[in-house]
């Protein structure tokens, strides 16, 4: 739950922005004092150079030295002041006997007063700058001595007053401001037009809203147990959590690599590839049966593709018994019809006073029932496949096909083992019945045949067989009499989704796909070949372990066993 905006604090954008603004202002001031600073010193410096360039001039001008030895310099030299000030970038020119008595000045009130500033260096023959407050104020002045051959017979001193200076560096601060100024507002502008980018795409949280949002996704991730799959816009893992790992098979290295090289089934692959929506769609992999969902998150473009994983493993080998249980309830109501029938004609043989005939009517349908469920429990005493045979035997029955048990077929109750469930059998020996009865239907002579016994150290009756390394197996074998496989189709007839009759309203081609799915989680293999007088025969073999195996018994030990009393049938 998020905060009201009057006690949430500043967004993480916000915060940037005013980072940002504080040190592009702190930044643009310290350019600006520096400059400033700089800008003086070179202000000074270049005035100092000024002043001593006016005043050597002047020192050098035979002018200043013949006025100089006349009688009154005055009358000459500040004349000739004024006239160097009106045509140089100085404040002031003054020029003074050896002994610092002004000549001339700006001032005309301070000629013929002492010079206010060293003169000592210039008596010395050496021209000085120095920055000094005289009578106009502080200034940067330059002293020059005035040679008549070896003697000084005067100075003079130019100078520029620091107010100038000042003035002159203020204007270059301003243009500095300006620019500063300039540049600050276009930084803001950038840094706004970031931070507004960033706000779109946090969605104005603050840090401490984003860290939650992590930590809450971190854990939903991990708590979730469907399978979540997320592909970047070119269709490489960028997100996958513990349940899409479970059910696909697959570990945190896949993050970064693309659909094609994560070896999925080639169906499933295409469903993560595609561009559109996928809904409810349901894939087989080596052990699982999932239901797949994807939605393309696209801007404009596409982005990416957010998939989900339902696993329906079990959900799917539910609904294959319930089918089975559902036909047999079809089939037992169809019998239940018929009974009805057969009854109300032994009934009316018997008013008809013909008792004999009702009673060999009876009989004869008694016996008939009686020797199909004998012929199944004889050959199968295993109770569910007993009970799948009995009505998968009905239900084809109703459908005009025939389904026998083979007279070599035997599987004894308790011997298949814990890690064969009979859920896997119903699937296995359910669909591959359902689909031959498919194919049958409608032949001349239609007929199913099942094969159903163990090889091997489990002993089974008229076989010394084993898988080539010397484990026992269960071999469940289905043929029908219809079209047969063709030979091109041979694998991919146990592809989801591959049929060659129309799709009915749950849709085809799954069954088989289930069977070997079941398969090969049992380490088995699953075969298909042309029967014997046409048609196709369906063959799984699937390893049994060989610890604690029963020792091999023949058909006639197992009836002679049933014959004693308390005897294990």
């Amino acid at each position: 739950m998020r905060l009201p905006r009057v006690l949430r604090p500043r967004s993480l954008a916000g915060q940037l922005f005013a980072v940002q603004a504080v040190l592009l202002a702190v930044v643009v001031a310290g350019y600006a004092l520096f400059s400033y600073v700089s800008d003086r010193n070179q202000a000074e410096d270049a005035a100092g150079r000024q002043a001593t360039a006016v005043a050597r001039a002047v020192a050098d001008a035979p002018t200043v030295r013949e006025a100089i030895h006349a009688g009154d310099p005055t009358s000459t030299l500040q004349p000739y002041t004024s006239q160097v000030l009106h045509d140089t970038d100085v404040d002031f020119v003054t020029i003074m006997s050896p002994e610092g008595i002004r000549w001339t000045h700006p001032d005309p009130e301070q000629i013929g007063e002492r010079f206010l500033g060293h003169i000592e260096p210039a008596l010395a023959g050496r021209a000085f700058t120095e920055t000094y407050t005289g009578t106009l104020g502080p200034s940067v002045r330059a002293v020059a001595p005035v040679r008549d051959g070896d003697r000084i017979v005067g100075l003079v001193s130019a100078g520029i007053k620091v107010e100038a200076i000042s003035a002159r560096v203020r204007e270059q601060l301003a243009a500095l401001l300006g620019v500063a100024a300039g540049a600050l507002a276009l930084g803001a502008l950038g840094t706004y037009v970031v931070n507004a980018r960033l706000r779109r795409h946090t969605h104005n949280m603050n840090a401490t809203e984003l860290s939650n949002m992590h930590d809450y996704h971190q854990a939903a991730l991990h708590a979730v147990r469907e399978g979540l799959v997320m592909l970047d816009g070119q269709y490489r893992v960028a997100l996958i959590n513990d349940g899409a790992q479970e059910l696909l098979g697959l570990t945190e290295e896949a993050v970064g690599r693309s659909v094609a090289e994560l070896g999925l089934p080639v169906p499933l692959t295409g469903a993560l590839l595609a561009s559109g929506p996928r809904v409810d769609e349901v894939h087989l992999t080596a052990t699982r049966v999932l239901v797949v969902n994807t939605s393309p998150v696209t801007g404009g473009h596409h982005r990416g593709t957010v998939v989900t994983l339902r696993d329906v493993t079990q959900l799917q080998s539910l609904m294959g018994e319930l089918d089975s249980e559902r036909g047999f309830t079809q089939a037992l109501r169809s019998q239940a019809h018929e009974a009805a029938n057969r009854l109300h004609t032994v009934v009316s043989l018997i008013e008809l006073g013909r008792a004999d005939e009702a009673v060999e009517f009876a009989t004869a349908e008694l016996e008939l029932a009686q020797a199909l469920t004998d012929q199944v429990v004889a050959a199968v005493s295993e109770p569910v496949l007993a009970a799948l045979l009995l009505g998968k035997a009905a239900q084809a029955n109703e459908r005009g096909v025939e389904l026998v048990v083979s007279a070599d077929s035997y599987i004894d109750d308790g011997l298949l083992p814990r890690s064969l469930p009979a859920r896997d059998l119903v699937t296995v020996l359910g669909n591959l019945i359902d689909n031959a009865v498919d194919a049958a239907q409608g032949t001349t002579g239609a007929r199913v045949t099942v094969t159903a016994h163990t090889d091997g150290a489990y002993g089974a009756y008229g076989a010394d067989r084993t898988d080539g390394t010397g484990r026992p197996e269960l071999v469940l074998r289905v043929a029908d009499t219809g079209a047969g496989v063709d030979p091109a189709h041979t694998e991919a007839v146990f592809e989801r989704g591959f049929s060659t009759k129309p799709a009915g309203p749950g849709g085809r081609g799954l069954g088989l796909a289930l069977v070997r799915q079941t398969v090969r989680r049992h380490e088995g293999t699953l075969t298909v070949a042309a029967a014997e007088g046409g048609g196709a025969a369906f063959e799984v073999r699937l390893p049994l372990p060989t610890v604690g195996a029963a020792p091999a018994r023949t058909r006639e030990e197992v009836s002679a066993q049933s014959a004693v009393p308390g005897g294990d049938a």
